[in-house]
């Protein structure tokens, strides 16, 4: 019987993959901040923070779709390794060259461009390795697991970043990210699972673009993936709300900083939560359904976010929100690690990654502009309603979704 609860540490592997990833998306949240913090600190421009999303969608866009055909091609855990390595580098240097004064704009929008694509370069290869450390009754006991603790790091990495750079200064704050990433790139030499691919007839002479693009064509032609993919950008970009917290916590409550941080916490906590329930629900087989019921509740809540106007339920409400959006998250993970082949999972991982982080970056764009221009609460509300009309339409069009039950 699937154990719920701390099963998936059970597995040696997967501790040992879930340190290097715990640690690795520590250091991502603290240079997440660090780079914003010195760019607003430095020019006291909010545009040029802002410019931190455009780089990151011009790099991350080819680099998953590398990353996912990489994945397929080479060692995952030397790729993981390779990537964590670049990482720490990347961010030791920019603490070096802050400390020693050096560091300009420039050199910060270099070093965002590199981590982001490090981070996009190891996503694909770890997800691809968790079917080969569980057992197929237990992927969504893993899934459910990683989107726990991806919510955990968003909470210990601002943390340790707020400690760091209180008491001394973002050079460190770099410093010490670089070291997370360091140790991250260690882990995975120790992990005894094959990094490498069963590799298919079809995909041994062929060359890397031609392996992309058989990616493309193998989740176009997916009797469930485009579906669940399109799902998710027509909710994210319709609603996307975690880059721009401060402006919703202004529009819909009249708060300043600390709404925004209860906010945002109480977001963290709500997916931590939802994703312990999706643990709760692995023996539940219908999948497919299971997608389609979060994802209309995501929508009801959403359009109940925009209708209160006392933080207290703005708090309980985007609680509710992330505890729906993990469901959906782990079952999406766990539908690609149980529909396709293992020479295929980095290109599958890598288009869907590439959907969300898009969905991301345009929802973002999305919910600011709505937001200025009819106001927060009309912007969570007809976002709500996008959000239910399109899984309506997917659960009505996309048969193969509402039959899909795992074993």
């Amino acid at each position: 019987m699937t154990t719920v609860g701390l099963g998936a540490f059970r597995y040696r592997d997967y501790r040992l993959l879930w340190a290097a990833t715990m640690m690795g998306s520590i250091a991502l949240w603290m240079r997440i901040l660090g780079t914003a913090q010195w760019l607003l600190d430095e020019t006291g421009s909010a545009a040029l923070v802002g410019l931190i999303g455009v780089v990151q969608l011009i790099v991350q866009v080819p680099t998953t779709l590398w990353a996912g055909t990489l994945a397929d091609r080479v060692d995952r855990k030397r790729l993981m390794t390779l990537s964590y390595g670049l990482t720490a580098a990347s961010l030791i240097l920019l603490g070096f060259l802050n400390y020693v004064g050096f560091l300009s704009p420039a050199l910060v929008y270099l070093g965002i461009a590199v981590t982001a694509s490090t981070h996009m370069l190891v996503g694909p290869a770890r997800s691809a390795l968790i079917p080969v450390i569980f057992p197929e009754k237990d992927l969504m006991l893993a899934t459910s697991t990683d989107t726990a603790s991806s919510n955990i790091a968003a909470i210990v990495g601002p943390l340790i970043f707020a400690l760091i750079a209180t008491a001394a200064d973002l050079s460190l704050v770099f410093v010490a990210a670089g070291a997370f990433s360091f140790l991250s790139m260690l882990l995975p030499f120790f992990i005894w699972a094959s990094g490498k691919s069963e590799n298919s007839k079809d995909d041994a002479p062929k060359s890397q673009i031609a392996q992309t693009i058989d990616g493309f064509r193998y989740v176009a032609n997916h009797p469930i993936l485009p579906g669940l993919f399109l799902l998710d950008i027509g909710i994210t970009t319709a609603s996307f709300y975690r880059e721009i917290l401060p402006v919703l916590a202004l529009g819909l409550f009249a708060g300043g900083a600390s709404a925004t941080g209860m906010l945002g916490a109480a977001n963290s906590v709500g997916a931590i939560v939802g994703s312990l329930l999706a643990l709760l629900l692995v023996g539940f087989r219908a999948k497919g359904m299971l997608v389609l019921y979060a994802s209309f509740a995501y929508g009801l809540i959403l359009f109940g976010f925009g209708t209160v106007n006392s933080l207290w339920l703005g708090i309980l409400m985007i609680g509710l929100l992330g505890a729906a959006d993990a469901v959906t998250v782990a079952v999406r993970m766990t539908t690609v690690m149980l529909t396709t082949p293992d020479n295929m999972r980095g290109r599958a991982f890598s288009l869907m990654f590439l959907a969300a982080s898009t969905a991301n970056n345009i929802g973002t764009i999305w919910v600011g502009f709505w937001a200025a221009s009819i106001g927060a609460d009309n912007t969570m509300i007809l976002g709500g309603f996008i959000s239910i009309t399109a899984t309506a339409l997917i659960f009505l069009l996309v048969k193969p979704i509402r039959a899909f039950r795992s074993n």
